[in-house]
Order: structure tokens, then C-alpha cells, then sequence
């Protein structure tokens, strides 16, 4: 799995892959509400890279966007990382994966990060904040800072987190991926909005947890959104009513997804979700009250 690269404006965006695959889920365990119908009628681009019809499993990817702005280096989202103990998320458990060679491949070495976006924190979007040095966990990227929203900073912590649908899923994810890169002074905690660059800036969509965020690039013409999970498959594109299984907020998480993908289409900004194989980023237009897919751009498919 290689880095592809594209340029808006004056920031370069290479898309770095940890997994892409099944995930043990159904469409209708991933997606509770969603009818076996939708599924089928939409069967043929669908498959083979966001669902095997023969065996109703879905397939999604776990990839870091690394930006180049501004002179700075900035990943969104460290995906899951090596070695860590997850037994309420078993694909992602005791992982060995080549992660930081493919980084190292897009022209990253960890010393030059300069910012890290966790876009929220479950485990799949903090594993690399952290790596394993002998007994310890210690920050991946030492000399960055790391942006988390507070919201969702305060929601994790121990004494919070048994209010989250299913506390047990975040079991060590705290321990071995958050606190570390805290307890080094590498976090900053921002709420509302936050602005990043003369290119980027972050702002909250909550919903699918009480912090979750979405990065925003304007640059020249160009204008992009990197949404995290606001959606899991493109077919919530056609039906943004179907939520995953992961919402905390499911109300919420609905509302949110449609004004990101209103927005979107409405000024033509390309949408990059966290966990979307195939070519990653879509251009989309309304379709009365869904989308279309008007086209996959810029990255390779993988």
C-alpha cells in the first residue's frame, strides 16, 4: 500500500494507509438501520472496494492525511498503531504493521511532524500518537503538538467516559494512547473552532461522539473537508439517515452529517472521510434531499 499525493491550492495532501479490508461487521451490524435492499440495488459500485455482496461484509481503510502547509507538517488521525491491547476491538488488536515505513515512504520521519489532528478519539484515530519503547508508551511524534478538542478530551477521561454508549471500547485506549502524549505537554485542548493556518481550520461535528471534529482547507480555489467519521460508506451518501453503530448521539450525528454534506455540495468541496478505500475522495452533489457521487478524485485506488 503506497502514499498517493495531490495538491490543493498550496497544500499537498498524501494519503498514508495502515489497513484496508474487512472488519468483522455486516452491512447491517455496521449499519443497524440500514436495509438489506440499498445494499443490493447499489451493489454494483459498491462492490468490491466498500462491500462484498457474497459475504455482506463491509470494508473500510485506516489512513493518516499528511498535509503540508504553511511550511509545516500535519497528519490527521493516527489510525490504530502496533502493538496495542484492544479486546473490544479485535481487527485492531496487537497490530504489526508497517505504518511508519509507508510514512517514512511519503517523505515523514516522526521528528518532523509538526502537528497532530485527532479528529476524535476512538481507537482507530489515536493508536500512532504513541509507540511502544520498552515497557512505556511514548509520544511517535515528539516535537508536535497535539490538537484534540476539549469536549472530547474531557468525555474520554476515566472519571467521564462511563457515560459513552460503550465504555469497554475505549479500555486502554486512554492509558496508552492519550495520556502519554498529555502527560509530555505535546496537548492542546481547543473548543468551538480552531484555526490551524492561513489554510486550515478545525471546527466541532458532534454527533458520532460529543468532540468530534472536521478539518477544513481553503486555499486558492481549492476547498476540501476531511470529516472523519461522519460516514463509514459512501452509501450514506444516498442515505445519510442510516447511522453506524459507533454514534454516540445518533440524532446528532445525522444532523451534522447532512449540514457537512450540504455545505459540501453546495460549494463544491471535496470530502475526504476518515475510512473510505478506493480512491478516498469524492466530489458530490445534492439529489433532492441525498447525494450523488459526481466523481472519485485525486488519489490512486487502493
Amino acid at each position: 500500500m503506497q502514499a498517493s499525493t495531490i495538491t490543493l491550492g498550496n497544500v499537498t495532501i498524501s494519503r498514508v494507509v495502515e489497513y484496508m479490508g474487512p472488519v468483522g461487521m455486516t452491512s447491517r451490524e455496521f449499519f443497524p438501520d440500514s436495509p438489506e435492499k440499498p445494499w443490493r440495488q447499489n451493489r454494483s459500485w459498491l462492490s468490491p472496494d466498500f462491500w462484498n455482496p457474497d459475504t455482506d461484509a463491509v470494508r473500510i481503510a485506516l489512513q493518516t492525511w499528511v498535509l503540508r502547509s504553511e511550511g509545516r507538517t500535519i497528519l490527521i488521525d493516527t489510525v490504530a498503531g502496533n502493538g496495542k491491547f484492544r479486546p473490544y476491538a479485535k481487527t485492531w488488536q496487537y497490530l504489526d504493521t508497517g505504518f511508519l515505513r509507508r510514512l517514512s515512504r511519503a517523505g515523514v520521519r516522526p521528528q518532523d511532524v509538526d502537528i497532530v489532528v485527532n479528529t476524535h478519539l476512538h481507537n482507530d484515530h489515536v493508536g500512532w500518537n504513541t509507540r511502544r519503547e520498552g515497557r512505556d508508551w511514548v509520544p511517535t511524534f515528539p516535537n508536535a503538538t497535539y490538537l484534540i478538542p476539549e469536549t472530547e478530551f474531557t468525555f474520554w477521561t476515566p472519571e467521564h467516559r462511563s457515560k459513552a454508549k460503550d465504555p469497554k471500547a475505549a479500555l486502554n485506549v486512554w492509558e496508552d494512547s492519550i495520556l502519554p502524549v498529555h502527560q509530555a505537554g505535546l496537548v492542546k485542548l481547543w473548543d468551538g473552532s480552531h484555526t490551524i493556518d492561513g489554510n486550515l481550520t478545525l471546527d466541532l461535528a458532534p454527533g458520532h461522539t460529543p468532540g468530534s471534529s472536521v478539518v477544513r482547507l481553503q486555499s486558492g480555489g481549492d476547498r476540501a473537508v476531511f470529516a472523519g467519521d461522519l460516514l463509514h460508506t459512501p452509501l450514506q451518501l444516498e442515505h445519510p439517515e442510516f447511522d453506524s453503530c459507533f454514534e454516540e448521539d445518533e440524532k446528532q450525528a445525522r444532523m451534522t452529517r447532512r449540514r457537512t454534506l450540504e455545505w459540501a455540495a453546495d460549494r463544491k468541496v471535496l470530502l475526504l472521510p476518515a475510512h473510505l478505500p478506493g480512491h478516498g475522495a469524492v466530489e458530490i452533489a445534492r439529489n433532492g434531499s441525498h447525494f450523488v457521487i459526481k466523481k472519485w478524485t485525486g488519489f490512486s485506488r487502493i
